[in-house]
């Protein structure tokens, strides 16, 4: 199944202006789940593999609680102290290439979170970021970082409004947006599969995203992240398998 998608650009906390058609998303599982990697269930102190990326997150409450604290520009005082608004990014060293990530997540007042897929030693693109699937309460957007919005060229382009016509022709097909219907303060279970080209969510066992595109074939996806934009978002009981291409 071919994804045909022209999508204007979306980077982390921004809004879709055009959704795709959740039947387009396909009905059968990519993926076949192999050996757990890791699981957590927040009943105690968290597995030691958990490094903070962006604060804040603590344990409470048997879940993993995410909040945005920079949520702002902050300039540099003589050069120096200045920071950029970001989500709160909570991250894991499990290198993976097709994976299975189950996790249960509620929005008690963020607008979106996510599972990312990062490799630092990658330099094609901003970060090592790879790919990644988010979830705001109006719908599911899936991203091909490695060779959409944080490519070394288009990520520099960005920069220049005058480039902006030739930014969004050369992301066509490198994101695709999703409808979806959640409410704040509920408890739901999302996967994501991710096997060789392609990506496919879904929300409480139903089909809730999708998208095929290089990026997401990168060998090495050698982290995962958690990610909460505004306040607060929660996770519980996840769990990563390795996996091979369902047949």
């Amino acid at each position: 199944m071919k994804t045909i998608f022209a999508l204007t650009l979306l980077t982390l906390g921004a809004a879709s202006l055009l959704a795709a058609d959740v039947a387009l998303v396909p009905a059968k599982s990519l993926a076949v789940k192999k050996e757990v990697l890791f699981a957590d269930n927040f009943d105690g102190e968290p597995a030691k593999v958990w490094h903070k990326v962006v604060p804040t997150f603590l344990v409470e409450n048997g879940t993993l609680k995410g909040t945005q604290t920079r949520d702002k520009d902050v300039p540099a005082v003589n050069g120096k102290g200045g920071s950029k608004a970001h989500a709160a990014v909570h991250g894991l060293e499990i290198p993976t290439k097709n994976s299975v990530v189950e996790v249960r997540f509620k929005l008690e007042g963020a607008s979106m979170i996510d599972v990312e897929f990062d490799d630092r030693k990658f330099t094609g693109c901003h970060y090592g970021h790879i790919c990644r699937a988010q979830v705001r309460l109006n719908g599911v957007t899936i991203i091909d970082e490695r060779d959409g919005n944080m490519r070394n060229d288009i990520y520099e382009m960005k920069k220049d409004p005058a480039k902006k016509a030739e930014v969004a022709k050369l992301l066509v097909g490198r994101s695709a947006t999703f409808p979806a219907k959640l409410e704040q303060g509920k408890w739901y279970t999302l996967v994501v599969e991710t096997v060789g080209d392609e990506m496919r969510v879904t929300i409480d066992g139903k089909p809730a995203g999708y998208l095929k595109s290089s990026g997401i074939a990168h060998e090495t996806k050698s982290k995962i992240e958690l990610g909460v934009a505004g306040k607060d978002g929660f996770f519980d009981d996840i769990k990563v398998w390795n996996a091979d291409r369902a047949q």
